[in-house]
């Protein structure tokens, strides 16, 4: 797995407290996080088509099933979701679907500024609901130098 490393190590960004990087649905749990587009190598991106810049993050997106004590891999989804800065200008996010191995899961480019507080809701629907799961989470958002 080429990219999952480079995501692992992102789960926590650089705020004092916690941060949450999940959320449960019953047997479902939607992973999210936050990662500046350049700790992705030039090689990396160039496979994936995705763009290295230092205004530029990446939203990670993965959702997980555990069904008797055990959790899948990525699973296929139907993503979709807003980026909201604090001065309420919404960006749709536009998802595309990395698949490496059994793992699936879902990046989407946001471009902003150093120290942007960006709210986040995205839905994911897996292929056999109804309807889809809901997160919402806040970052702030920071330029490589």
């Amino acid at each position: 797995m080429l990219l999952l490393p480079a995501l692992a190590s992102q789960a926590q960004t650089d705020q004092l407290k916690p941060v949450e990087t999940s959320q449960k649905f019953g047997n479902y749990t939607v992973h999210f996080s936050t990662f500046n587009s350049t700790f992705i190598s030039p090689e990396i991106a160039q496979i994936y088509g995705l763009t290295r810049a230092s205004n530029q993050t990446l939203i990670n997106i993965s959702l997980t099933q555990t069904v008797d004590g055990k959790t899948t891999l990525g699973l296929p989804a139907r993503v979709s979701g807003t980026a909201t800065n604090l001065i309420q200008q919404q960006r749709t996010l536009e998802f595309k679907t990395i698949a490496e191995g059994d793992a699936t899961y879902y990046l989407a480019p946001l471009r902003h500024t150093n120290e942007e507080v960006i709210n986040f809701a995205v839905q994911v629907q897996a292929e056999t609901e109804s309807a889809p799961f809901t997160v919402r989470f806040t970052r702030n958002l920071h330029t490589e130098e």
